[in-house]
């Protein structure tokens, strides 16, 4: 099982818009997003944080993404 990087808000929006996604909302730090077939997640960007591990992996869950197509996006 490969582990997951630790990744701020602001590249995980970058890894997601590779993989179709489009940020349609943003809402104080939270920018949601959405894909053309209907997936949806929220990812929260503050200034300098990362993601935590529970975090990372509900948004690849919300996703339909595996960790090892997170990696290959970043």
């Amino acid at each position: 099982m490969t582990r997951l990087p630790r990744i701020t808000g602001k590249d995980l929006i970058r890894a997601l818009e590779r993989a179709g996604f489009e940020v349609v909302r943003v809402k104080g730090s939270h920018h949601r997003l959405h894909r053309p077939d209907g997936r949806r997640t929220t990812v929260p960007v503050h200034a300098g944080e990362t993601i935590g591990p529970g975090l990372l992996g509900k948004i690849l869950k919300d996703a339909e993404l595996t960790r090892e197509e997170l990696i290959s996006l970043l």
